[in-house]
């Protein structure tokens, strides 16, 4: 088995991952290394694009290109490193394989990897969410899927309409319908992570609207009076600028920034929208923000 690995630097990540998808239409793995994205893709000699074709798409924001050998066994061996993770003692995210906890023991059960908790204590109402890292498009483990989860946590009105930018794997949108939104809508440029979406919905049995939309060059971004937008920073900048079709959100969530990009994307949002700083979560090097009218 070969993986065939490319870097770009985070601004022209997006742009980059969309060209890729045509010649990888499986989906491909994301790994954030702050500066850096790196995508890969998994085949048999033979059944992955070629070279030139990826340096053709990928064009001036390629940065490096490697290939690796990896083991006939890495189908298995890479669930050891995705573990499920509590917020705030209400939210459990795991993967399919690892059985749901109990809601007396903040402990999974015997024999899987232990959460990762992000808050002391647990309440007795946790909810269950189930989402497989096999689709690739975000588990929850990520700092910034955390911050977001611990943002919307944080809110005091958790009803009335909730839309979700950049939804990946659907993972906020449905610790959304499951904190009491309704309806929620969730939307990715990506074909494949508007299927793994809409399929997690399913598998955890709430309802989401997941559309394919173009988030970049789409106009207007769809709002709701709660947005959670977990995007890069040239995509958040882009929408600062662009706007929301309708009245702008009550509150905004937005996440995907490192510590030194937040004080930018919290000004534009204030100057272009209205929408100002009402609280900040940092963990690790990354930030989130939640902003108002």
């Amino acid at each position: 088995m070969i993986r065939l690995a490319i870097r770009v630097a985070r601004a022209d990540a997006e742009i980059a991952l969309a060209e890729l998808l045509a010649l990888a239409p499986a989906g491909v793995e994301e790994i954030d290394h702050g500066d850096t994205i790196e995508y890969a893709v998994y085949g048999a000699q033979g059944e992955l694009p070629t070279l030139p074709d990826l340096r053709a798409a990928a064009g001036a924001a390629l940065v490096e290109v490697t290939t690796t050998q990896v083991a006939d066994d890495w189908a298995t061996r890479w669930r050891a490193f995705h573990r499920p993770v509590t917020i705030g003692g209400r939210l459990h995210v795991r993967p399919p394989w690892i059985d749901p906890l109990p809601s007396s023991s903040p402990l999974v059960a015997s024999g899987s990897p232990p959460a990762t908790s992000t808050a002391a204590g647990q309440d007795d109402d946790l909810l269950d969410i189930v989402i497989d890292p096999n689709q690739a498009f975000g588990t929850g483990a990520h700092a910034t899927t955390r911050l977001c989860l611990q943002a919307l946590l944080a809110l005091e009105d958790r009803s009335g309409p909730l839309v979700d930018l950049g939804c990946g794997s659907g993972v906020l949108a449905i610790a959304a319908a499951k904190l009491g939104w309704d309806p929620v809508a969730g939307f990715d440029h990506e074909h494949e992570a508007v299927l793994a979406a809409r399929e997690n919905a399913r598998v955890n049995g709430v309802r989401i609207d997941v559309t394919e939309r173009d988030l970049l060059h789409g106009g207007p971004s769809p709002s709701a009076p709660t947005v959670v937008a977990n995007l890069l920073r040239p995509l958040l900048e882009q929408i600062a600028r662009s706007g929301f079709a309708g009245p702008p959100p009550r509150v905004l969530v937005v996440s995907g920034l490192l510590r030194e990009e937040a004080d930018g994307i919290a000004a534009a949002f204030a100057a272009e929208q209205g929408l100002c700083e009402r609280a900040r979560g940092e963990l690790d090097e990354w930030t989130a923000l939640t902003l108002s009218s």
